[in-house]
């Protein structure tokens, strides 16, 4: 089954819409926060303006016991919505402090460093995605090529110099989903001698009529792991909505199940790539769904070691 077929893609258009703008705290919300999460702001020269850092360090982090100890680091993209419902735009979270806290005292995952990387709010396509949109913006002149550079050249030694990071490409990992994880699939593209660990989620693979899919056919510097997710009822069906579209809901979400897969069959056939691949029934476009399936993420990424 083709992805690209522009009667049935106008319909992800709904699907498609920025997930998260920058949102303030909201007032009288009870904050759900697990756990030492700090926040960090840095003044970016790839992209204009201030960015906010959400830092979340794993238990025992500050313990005296641990001062000489260092941690793998999993970055992730749309930072405000990871860890709190007061700050996240839709009222829920990817609750990652909460679900690594329970694994790490677990002993399910090796304690790591979590550092949330707020997204731009209005322009978050624009500093995100490398090609164009042309589905949702077609004259959107995207930025999303310079991405790379702002993590691995700014954000990286920053989070290096503040925290006591365990360093090279199997420790360090890059995640997002939607055109976050657009985001997050070029930075493993562009920067695998930083970023050897990907966690992609419901991946707007649309972007640049599928250039990701086809730059990511034989890598010669593929990540060591990469989890990739997906829901096969990312798109809400909704009765009127299709009659409108001219095209079902089940329809979308197939295309969007199919370009998925094609995304998982290209690392899946690089030498020297560990890759798993979720699909979840039922499950939506959404950080309840990404919630849902960031355990089993965490312990493919991260896997408690011995000796470490």
């Amino acid at each position: 089954m083709p992805f690209v077929c522009l009667r049935r893609c106008i319909a992800l258009l709904s699907l498609l819409f920025p997930l998260a703008v920058n949102p303030q705290v909201k007032p009288s919300c009870h904050s759900t926060v697990v756990g030492d999460l700090r926040a960090e702001h840095i003044d970016s020269k790839v992209f204009s303006g201030s960015h906010t850092l959400r830092v979340w360090l794993p238990p025992g982090y500050s313990d005296p016991a641990n001062a000489s100890r260092t941690y793998p680091v999993l970055y992730m993209l749309d930072g405000q919505n990871l860890f709190d419902v007061c700050t996240s735009a839709f009222g829920h979270e990817w609750q990652i402090d909460e679900t690594l806290t329970r694994l790490i005292q677990a002993g399910s995952v090796e304690p790591l460093i979590v550092v949330g990387v707020d997204n731009a709010g209005k322009e978050r396509a624009d500093e995100f995605l490398p090609a164009p949109d042309s589905l949702y913006d077609p004259d959107l002149k995207p930025h999303g090529v310079d991405y790379p550079s702002f993590l691995a050249d700014e954000i990286v030694p920053h989070i290096a110099k503040e925290y006591r990071v365990r360093t090279g490409r199997s420790n360090t990992a890059i995640g997002g989903s939607s055109y976050g994880g657009i985001a997050a699939l070029d930075v493993l593209i562009a920067r695998p001698m930083v970023f050897g660990l990907g966690l992609i989620e419901s991946p707007s693979l649309q972007t640049g009529n599928g250039e990701l899919i086809r730059a990511t056919r034989g890598l010669l510097l593929p990540p060591a792991r990469i989890f990739i997710g997906a829901g096969t009822d990312e798109l809400v069906s909704n009765a009127d909505d299709d009659r409108k579209r001219g095209v079902s809901a089940d329809v979308i979400n197939s295309d969007f199940v199919h370009a998925t897969n094609m995304l998982a069959d290209n690392f899946r056939n690089l030498d020297g790539t560990e890759m798993k691949l979720v699909i979840t029934p039922g499950a939506h476009h959404n950080e309840t769904a990404w919630a849902e399936r960031f355990s089993a993420a965490a312990q493919f990424l991260f896997p408690e070691e011995s000796g470490r």
